[in-house]
């Protein structure tokens, strides 16, 4: 070329004058010009001609375009396999799906590079697709275009038609394209667009699209990468997705297995505690018997005295219940679980009345003072529910309360109704030490707790129990110095479910009965004799199975035969089936009334004995009692 022809001679010349050989056989690449006049890459090799020592040389040129042309294809691959590696290494450094979409398109700008990219997801059944990622310098364009994350884009007839159904798509001139989104793009100034399809097993589900601000502007190579780029994001977005299910599994597995610890610990605490509930409803049956006749019998009692007795009274009877629930924590709400209409505010004050010892008496001897704070709505609806277990729950959180504020605080029991489900909700609150996350998230796990040798870990476990049975809610919000507040939650039904659970009337009157009771606690004996034979009945007592089945036996061969016989069923040598059985082999129509701390758990899990006409658990009630005994011994009249 003309520009370059004097700086060709000087160097010409100065090899002739110095007889330079560092050039000889080498190959220079120069700027060489067609007889067309345009300008080529060439080379030129120098040689020495043989000869008689002149200086004599040859000059070879060749057109090298087509070397030229395959190497720069050759860099441009290898560019672009370095950049399909640099975003392979960069998405697998994430393991969403919005992390890795986002790296894609945002490199892609960089050093592709684009003018505008976005990556949308597909829906099959709406047949559109939404915008998923933006690249940074697309974002602005994008409100341009209508386009910010989360639009939906319907799908035309053309271009991302075609590419939904699997193929990549390349429109050079989108100006050409009589279609809405192509035409959008237009409108934004951009004219080559590249749409590839994010595809696993055949099914699409997103599209990656590039486009530019020149006409023609991607090459068959650029297409090409974009095309092994999708396959790419797409395998890396199904290993996403698959990450992220297999995580949501081992989630839920983690969950189930927790539950299924958490119920197989309260399971052996309800097997542990069973073995003893016999000997404690024992011992507490001749209690719960002589109260309950006191304040029925005793006219006379002071109103004070009267007062203590029913504290007595619930007390028993939230014993019994405690007993017999530490045998049922695995279980969902026994069958024969007598729900009644509950008032949360009339609970609230009995535990107030109850557990006061506990937050006033006791830390005044400490030289503490614990305030107790109430916020109880007025007129809230009752709840279906057994209030003697909602009355213990409320006890063991206004204990566990008490604990958490050994230099004294605040302590606050809230009530109220949340009207959207509607529930009744009743809140305890404590201004104490508090709990750290783990110690929050183990709380009611049994025979976990954090007051050492002082605690069982039982009271919270036992409280989740009374919510189990309840289908009730928890909500626990603690903070460590800041106190703790627990919250239970109780579903308020309609009136029809409160009409229909109105208590059911009074039984008939007894006539005077001959009764036969066989138990092997002299104390248990003597209690329940009294309290029938202040109803007017003839009762026989007899120590132990043996001897209650000699007594029958004995009466049957005689006129005073028993009319009904009332039996405990854990004795020793004899038991309580044993006896059901003898009593039927002798008189059939005898009926057997199965006294026993038991009760519940028979009933619950159909273990009644098949010769046993009712079961009564132990304590017994004088109105349960009286009822059973009406119920198999009075005969209707027409």
């Amino acid at each position: 070329p003309v520009a370059l022809r004097e700086q060709h001679r000087r160097g010409l010349a100065r090899y002739l004058a110095s007889g330079d050989a560092k050039v000889l056989g080498r190959r220079i690449e120069l700027t060489g010009l067609r007889i067309d006049g345009t300008q080529i890459p060439i080379e030129l090799s120098i040689n020495r001609m043989p000869g008689d020592g002149s200086p004599l040389f040859a000059g070879f040129l060749r057109d090298i375009s087509e070397r030229k042309q395959a190497e720069h294809k050759l860099q441009m691959q290898l560019a672009r396999l370095n950049l399909l590696d640099q975003i392979t290494r960069a998405i697998g450094q994430h393991q969403d799906l919005p992390s890795i979409l986002q790296v894609v398109v945002s490199t892609l700008e960089n050093e592709l590079p684009i003018d505008f990219g976005c990556i949308c997801l597909y829906d099959p059944v709406a047949k559109n697709l939404t915008v998923t990622s933006l690249g940074v310098h697309s974002a602005a364009l994008a409100l341009e275009l209508g386009m910010p994350e989360h639009v939906r884009i319907a799908i035309d007839q053309n271009g991302l038609a075609r590419c939904v159904g699997g193929q990549l798509v390349y429109e050079p001139d989108i100006d050409q394209v009589p279609f809405a989104f192509p035409q959008r793009l237009a409108r934004g100034g951009l004219r080559a667009l590249v749409a590839a399809p994010l595809q696993v097993e055949s099914k699409v589900f997103g599209v990656l699209i590039a486009a530019r601000s020149e006409r023609q502007s991607f090459n068959s190579g650029e297409c090409e990468f974009l095309r092994q780029l999708s396959e790419h994001v797409a395998l890396a977005a199904h290993q996403a997705e698959t990450h992220a299910a297999l995580q949501v599994a081992y989630e839920d597995l983690r969950q189930t297995q927790q539950a299924v610890m958490q119920q197989e610990r309260l399971r052996a605490l309800g097997q542990m505690a069973s073995g003893i509930a016999h000997d404690i409803n024992n011992a507490i049956s001749p209690i719960a018997l002589y109260t309950e006749s006191l304040l029925e019998y005793e006219t006379q009692l002071s109103e004070k005295g009267r007062a203590h007795l029913q504290i007595v009274q619930r007390a028993i009877d939230d014993v019994a219940q405690t007993v017999t629930r530490m045998g049922e924590f695995y279980r969902h709400r026994e069958p024969q679980l007598a729900l009644r209409p509950v008032q949360m505010n009339t609970v609230v004050q009995q535990v107030i009345d109850l557990t006061r010892a506990r937050w006033n008496d006791m830390p005044q001897q400490r030289g503490t003072v614990i305030e107790m704070q109430t916020e109880l709505t007025p007129d809230l609806p009752p709840f279906m529910g057994v209030e003697s277990e909602v009355r213990e729950a409320l006890i063991n959180l206004v204990f566990n309360a008490v604990d958490a504020m050994a230099t004294g605080g605040v302590l606050r029991l809230r009530t109220g109704l949340m009207t959207q489900d509607p529930s009744v909700y009743v809140a305890v609150s404590d201004s104490g030490i508090g709990m750290d996350e783990d110690t929050r998230r183990r709380c009611l796990e049994p025979f976990f707790t954090t007051k050492g040798e002082r605690g069982t870990g039982l009271g919270l476990a036992m409280v989740y129990g009374v919510l189990q049975r309840h289908s009730a809610g928890i909500e626990i919000d603690s903070a460590l110095g800041k106190g703790t507040t627990i919250r239970l939650t109780f579903a308020a039904p309609s009136m029809s479910i409160l009409d229909a659970s109105e208590s059911p009337p009074s039984p008939a009157s007894l006539p005077r009965l001959r009764i036969l009771v066989i138990d092997d606690d002299p104390l248990l004996l003597k209690s329940l004799r009294d309290i029938l034979e202040s109803d007017g009945h003839l009762v026989t007592a007899a120590n132990g199975g043996q001897a209650g089945i000699d007594a029958f036996t004995t009466a049957q061969q005689s006129p005073e035969t028993f009319a009904v016989v009332i039996t405990d069923l854990g004795m020793p040598y004899v038991d309580g089936r044993k006896v059901a059985s003898a009593i039927k082999n002798v008189s059939r129509s005898t009926p057997v009334i199965l006294l026993t701390g038991w009760g519940q758990r028979l009933m619950a899990e159909d273990d009644v004995p098949t010769h046993v006409d009712q079961v009564l658990s132990k304590p017994p009630k004088l109105q349960q009692l009286r009822k059973v005994l009406v119920q198999c011994c009075v005969t209707d009249t027409p």
